[in-house]
Parts: C-alpha cells; sequence; structure tokens
C-alpha cells in the first residue's frame, strides 16, 4: 500500500487534481493486483482518517489573535478536501487557502509557491512557512520565505517565538 499507492506516482496526480479517482483506482488495482473494491474501500478511509491536532488549530486561533494573517498551503485530493471543509471549522483563520488538486499544483514544485504569493499578493521576505516536510521547506526557502519545521505545536511555538514572529 505504501509504496505502490501512497508512494507511487498516481497519489501525486490526485493530489494534483488530474487524476480521476475511478482512474486511481483501477490503476493502483491492475498494478497491486488488489481488487477494485479494495483500494476503492482504501480511497474511502483516508479523508476520515486526516484529524485536526488540537494544539496546532489552538496555535492558529492564537496566532490569528495576535493579527498575523495564516494562509494554508497543502498537497491533498478532492475527497479529502471536501471531508476536511465539511468536517471543521478551523478554516476560518486562513486568509488564503491554495489546496494543490485546484489549481493542479504540488508542493515542492515551485509554481505553487509562485501560485500563493502571487494570489495573495505576499513577499516572500515577510512570509513564514511551516511544513513537516524538508523537501518543502527548501523549495519554500528559494522564494525568500522564512522556515519553520513543524515536529509539535509547541515546537513550532517555540520556533517562531524564536523568529519574532509571536
Amino acid at each position: 500500500m505504501r509504496t505502490q499507492i501512497i508512494g507511487h506516482a498516481d497519489w501525486l496526480a490526485l493530489d494534483r487534481g488530474t487524476l480521476p479517482r475511478q482512474d486511481a483506482i483501477v490503476r493502483a488495482a491492475k498494478r497491486t493486483g488488489l481488487s477494485e473494491a479494495y483500494v476503492t474501500e482504501f480511497l474511502q478511509q483516508v479523508p476520515p482518517a486526516l484529524v485536526a491536532i488540537p494544539g496546532t488549530v489552538d496555535l492558529l486561533y492564537r496566532l490569528k489573535a495576535k493579527g498575523h494573517r495564516l494562509f494554508c498551503l497543502s498537497n491533498m485530493h478532492v475527497a479529502s478536501i471536501d471531508y476536511l471543509e465539511k468536517s471543521y471549522t478551523f478554516w476560518e483563520v486562513f486568509a488564503g487557502v491554495v489546496i494543490s488538486c485546484r489549481p493542479h499544483l504540488c508542493k515542492p514544485e515551485p509554481a505553487i509557491y509562485t501560485y500563493l504569493l502571487e494570489t495573495y499578493g505576499l513577499d516572500g521576505a515577510d512570509t513564514v512557512f511551516i511544513d513537516d516536510t524538508e523537501v518543502n521547506l527548501s523549495a519554500a526557502a528559494q522564494f525568500g520565505m522564512h522556515t519553520v519545521k513543524f515536529e509539535s505545536p509547541a515546537q513550532c511555538e517555540s520556533q517562531l517565538q524564536a523568529l519574532g514572529c509571536i
């Protein structure tokens, strides 16, 4: 499952929004020998498995309360973002949201960072990019963004304080 579905290029195409879900199911079934029903069941379990981390949500609200403009930049399938937008209210903290399946761009490709900065009129030098993946952080740094590797809400908040953000 990890290498032939999640780690496969088709997963990125789902995140990019350029591979229809049913096509991904058929291709994964052929590639893995699993039944289409099994692959479908697996993909249906992904969105509800995405749960908000309470400490992270609290940090978002504290940052917004301090006057920071927050933006979301995430790689995600259509089904996952649809589920999350219906399930959580924390989206209200964001001044803008870029989800990969909508503009058909994915992290760490430079185009998605350009899209974020241009769409919301952001200056990379005045932006702090937080992510849990080193390759995404490196890509953001190419745009002059300050970066924080997310490991936990407390660690992230500490690093933001060290940067003078809070």
